[in-house]
């Protein structure tokens, strides 16, 4: 995968294969963008030099395969059992929606998840905790409806995404699991309006790249690189902790905004209880956020010198400037206040 060309074509046609299934008007197009989606993304996770990545491609390839498998056959069994109204016959469109559950990695059908984002690079854990997941949540999005399922799915993803961030060591795993709890989050917004969640997507990608791109641009990949003092400057650390916390979802940071959105909503549709339970998993997440941030912000282990070969980079213009936009939640949930 050296090669240039060869992983613009591989990405290129991964994004064609997500742009077909959202657009198609049949579920066996659906299935077939799906899968182009998947084979052109599997050359992506392999690596020749290292054997775990692979490992970890592997195990992408047999959940999603399963996942479209299980897919296809409630297609077929859609189109000779129900062939009206079928969205009303609970069978069907449980298993259409666990099918599309597992290729996105939402509780319970998330195990696979941070274990394939364990041993990827910084680039495709982006893609998989953002544009991988954009063509099932559409699909998702045209059949949801609020049932005993989807209520359990989404409580699960919140409580899951909060406690398994607890005592990771792990930067990507950390992050794997604050999109477990963000799904939850968006399913919701999902079952009550179709413009929150395409807001609450977009918000949680761009936030996801600031950190991505911070992560990525200090090699950082575990919690003692970030805890030793000589590895970055203080503004870096800065940066970052921002960063951390808007996409935790501290007001007023612009990853406030959406689950801002998501409440109203829900406090309409007499959700109260449901809410309540949310903000206070979503606590948790956010714990664990803060208290990597005040860890390294206040003290200093200097014994960890295994990681000390990290030099300090020069910032360019982009980072700084990515951040300032996640800090600028104010104004927008300032905006929402005279709009609700």
């Amino acid at each position: 995968m050296d090669n240039n060309y060869t992983k613009l074509l591989f990405l290129s046609s991964l994004m064609m294969g997500t742009i077909l299934s959202i657009s198609s008007n049949s579920w066996f197009g659906v299935w077939m963008g799906l899968e182009i989606n998947l084979l052109c993304f599997i050359p992506m996770l392999t690596s020749n030099k290292n054997s775990i990545i692979n490992e970890s491609s592997i195990k992408y390839f047999i959940v999603q395969a399963m996942a479209s498998t299980m897919l296809l056959f409630s297609i077929l069994l859609i189109q000779m059992k129900y062939p009206m109204m079928w969205e009303k016959e609970t069978m069907p469109s449980m298993l259409i929606s666990s099918s599309l559950l597992l290729k996105i990695g939402a509780a319970p059908f998330h195990l696979w998840f941070p274990e394939v984002m364990s041993t990827s690079k910084w680039s495709n854990c982006f893609m998989l905790m953002t544009w991988q997941k954009m063509a099932p949540m559409m699909i998702l999005s045209y059949c949801i409806k609020m049932s005993k399922f989807m209520f359990i799915i989404v409580l699960s993803s919140i409580i899951i995404g909060a406690m398994g961030g607890l005592n990771q060591t792990s930067l990507r795993h950390i992050l794997a699991y604050s999109s477990i709890s963000h799904l939850g989050w968006m399913i919701s917004s999902m079952i009550y309006s179709e413009i929150n969640w395409e807001i609450y997507f977009i918000t949680y990608s761009m936030l996801t790249l600031i950190l991505i791109l911070l992560f990525n641009q200090m090699n950082l990949f575990s919690l003692n690189q970030i805890y030793t003092s000589k590895n970055m400057k203080t503004e870096i650390k800065f940066m970052m902790f921002l960063s951390m916390l808007s996409i935790g979802g501290l007001p007023p940071f612009l990853g406030f905004m959406p689950k801002w959105m998501v409440m109203q909503s829900m406090m309409e549709m007499n959700m109260t209880s449901t809410m309540v339970i949310m903000v206070m998993m979503t606590m948790i997440t956010l714990y664990y956020y803060l208290r990597i941030s005040f860890s390294a912000m206040i003290m200093l282990y200097s014994e960890n010198s295994w990681s000390m070969n990290i030099m300090n980079k020069n910032l360019n213009f982009t980072l700084p400037f990515t951040t300032m936009i996640s800090t600028t939640g104010m104004v927008f949930t300032s905006a929402l206040i005279f709009l609700y």
